[in-house]
């Protein structure tokens, strides 16, 4: 594939910046797959053994708070436009 790929790249050089970004576009996805199988994992949900397990996080951990919703959302929601 490699082979056939610098074949085309000689025939047609203009192929040379997409094969270029398509590489790198594989690269960064599989390193991100990798980086999220190997992540590391903050809590583990052993009901057993830590039923809470976010009772026992330090107080100075930061939490990621996702806020869906807001002003824009309530003046829809008002006006019977929610989900448009």
């Amino acid at each position: 594939m490699i082979k056939t790929m610098f074949q085309h790249a000689k025939k047609h050089p203009g192929l040379i910046p997409q094969f270029f970004f398509m590489t790198l576009g594989i690269t960064g996805a599989s390193l991100y797959l990798i980086r999220l199988a190997r992540g590391p994992h903050v809590t583990l949900w052993d009901k057993n053994n830590n039923p809470e397990p976010w009772s026992k996080l330090d107080p100075t951990y930061q939490y990621k708070v996702e806020v869906t919703g807001g002003a824009e959302a309530r003046k829809r929601s008002k006006h019977g436009e929610a989900g448009k």
